[in-house]
């Protein structure tokens, strides 16, 4: 009879595996260790990768191992396979037994010779930007057509989510980033003012005009130029 435990890892070992993705805050993070989550959580998979639809080509940005990137680098130079159909569409591409599978006869032979026997690809969608699809592969064939296929959507949902989320957290660092250095350059404009009012006997406004034009003739940023007369006034 076949356990529950075949499908599916025992929760507090899932549990862990899935707390490591959440703790993950960036996106090739987040990918690599969702891979070694998917690993966990569904034990029947042999390999994961994620196979991104890039402007230029498809390409895999994470995975678990080097089969699993050379079983998507074959449908990549075929133009073919579920992973590449998973990603440009909306739905799973479930495949049972690749010995029995008809599609994408030119991919069908590398992931064979490599042991494969079946698959699952998940589409994996962040926003617009992330157009991807999230790749099981086990070497024994229906072992995605149970439980694990059940679930296999509801942890890629689990990895979008993650994902969305640490973008937002490295949007709003980037911004927290920016924001300091402008706060960082007025405090340094407002000190080179300063400077060029007291040496020049002029107010605010001429100041700042004097700094405009040194930076304009000498092709540097108004930033280094106030920098540099702070630094010079300091020596």
């Amino acid at each position: 009879m076949r356990d529950a435990h075949d499908d599916v890892a025992a929760t507090p070992v899932a549990v862990r595996a899935l707390a490591a993705v959440a703790q993950a805050e960036t996106r090739d993070a987040v990918l690599e260790t969702g891979c070694a989550a998917a690993k966990v959580v569904l034990p029947m998979a042999a390999d994961v990768s994620v196979t991104v639809l890039a402007a230029d080509a498809p390409r895999t940005v994470a995975s678990t191992g080097s089969r699993a990137v050379r079983i998507d680098e074959a449908q990549y130079a075929a133009g073919e396979g579920p992973c590449l159909q998973a990603a440009a569409g909306a739905e799973p591409v479930l495949v049972s037994d690749l010995l029995a599978e008809e599609r994408w006869p030119a991919y069908r032979p590398a992931a064979t010779a490599a042991g494969i026997r079946a698959s699952l690809s998940v589409p994996l969608r962040v926003g617009a930007d992330l157009v991807a699809a999230v790749n099981l592969y086990a070497e024994q064939p229906q072992a995605f057509d149970g439980e694990a296929g059940a679930l296999a959507p509801d942890l890629v949902r689990y990895i979008a989510a993650v994902l969305a989320g640490a973008e937002e957290r490295q949007r709003a660092t980037r911004l927290a980033e920016h924001l300091q250095r402008a706060m960082d350059s007025r405090a340094v404009i407002e000190q080179a003012k300063g400077i060029l009012m007291v040496q020049r006997g002029c107010n605010a406004q001429e100041a700042f005009d004097a700094l405009v034009r040194i930076s304009q003739e000498s092709h540097r940023k108004l930033r280094d130029v106030a920098e540099q007369l702070v630094a010079q006034v300091g020596r």
